[in-house]
């Protein structure tokens, strides 16, 4: 099958389009024919070995444990093991699996679920990993309550175009925080109020002016300090990642000072790592099929321009997700 494989850290100029074997499925895989594929910052990651903490964490020191990119997925199961009882072949699946940028890939059953029946192969590829990270960071991290008033940071990007819609369907007035090109899309997903931050500081503050009760921050390296004046007394900031300069911690730096200031605060200062769920997906499948969310793709790609995909992932600009069409 085709794959796009690394066999070293570095650039982009690492991948490389070429013929492997079909992976197997172990007792609780499924063998996936992938039609889709969503490309997510963790990609980027993965392809150059930063933050270094990261090699030190299990995905290989000096070359990475595993050569096949991708992990977000849509298309049609192939095969199945021994132990799997939720799906058979032919079934039209979802998820997340391992090595999505190629023919086919392998994932564990309780990481896949059925496709949202209204969406296409590419939009059901958008959705796994950025909208898992919405919804764990808004539902089980943030706790948003009906009225709240909720921020969203890097409102057009992959995760802030779900944070926005399921801010929405849980009930809270949303704020979306953005550049100037990127208002009418915000905007055009449901954010009852847009801040266009290249000419207002949403940090400062007239007397009156309105306060978060949660802040999710998907586009992570404004100061903790800075944050923290945006909310309430009481309100929770949630951070989704974070992206620095350290070749060691890149970000994470800003999550560790949040969770040791936090206990010392009224106010609520956590980090997300999203977890990889059947049952989120199955959350996500309902409120899609339901008309609430809505995937919001730029770019689709073909499997042979990855790199491409990936270099303009990089550049930060992206308006929703990318996709890799098969």
């Amino acid at each position: 099958m085709k794959a796009v494989v690394q066999d070293t850290y570095g650039s982009a100029e690492v991948l490389d389009l070429r013929d492997i074997d079909r992976p197997e499925p172990g007792p609780d895989d499924v063998i996936v024919q992938v039609c889709a594929a969503g490309v997510n910052p963790a990609d980027w990651h993965c392809m150059t070995g930063k933050p270094y903490l990261m090699r030190l964490m299990g995905f290989g020191l000096r070359v990475p444990r595993s050569r096949v990119r991708g992990l977000d997925v849509a298309g049609r199961v192939e095969a199945v093991g021994g132990n799997v009882t939720r799906f058979r072949p032919g079934d039209e699946v979802y998820g997340v699996c391992d090595g999505s940028f190629a023919e086919y890939g392998r994932g564990r059953q309780d990481r896949l679920a059925p496709k949202p029946a209204n969406l296409t192969f590419e939009q059901a590829a958008a959705v796994p990993t950025a909208a898992f990270a919405a919804l764990q960071g808004l539902r089980d991290t943030g706790q948003v309550q009906p009225g709240q008033n909720v921020l969203v940071i890097g409102a057009a990007g992959g995760i802030g175009t779900y944070a926005v819609q399921l801010a929405k369907a849980f009930g809270a007035e949303v704020t979306g925080l953005c550049s100037t090109t990127k208002t009418e899309l915000v905007r055009s997903i449901g954010a009852d109020h847009v801040i266009d931050y290249t000419r207002e500081d949403f940090t400062h503050f007239a007397e009156g002016a309105r306060r978060y009760d949660l802040i999710l921050d998907t586009a992570g390296n404004r100061p903790l300090s800075l944050l923290r004046r945006a909310l309430t007394p009481g309100g929770t900031l949630v951070l989704v990642g974070g992206e620095g300069d350290g070749r060691w911690l890149q970000g994470v730096d800003r999550t560790l000072q949040a969770i040791v200031l936090s206990p010392f605060t009224r106010q609520k200062l956590r980090g997300l790592m999203s977890a990889e769920r059947a049952a989120d997906l199955d959350v996500l499948r309902h409120l899609i099929e339901d008309g609430r969310v809505t995937p919001v793709i730029e770019r689709t790609y073909a499997l042979d321009e990855v790199p491409q995909a990936i270099r303009h992932l990089e550049r930060g600009r992206a308006r929703g997700k990318i996709v890799i069409s098969l």
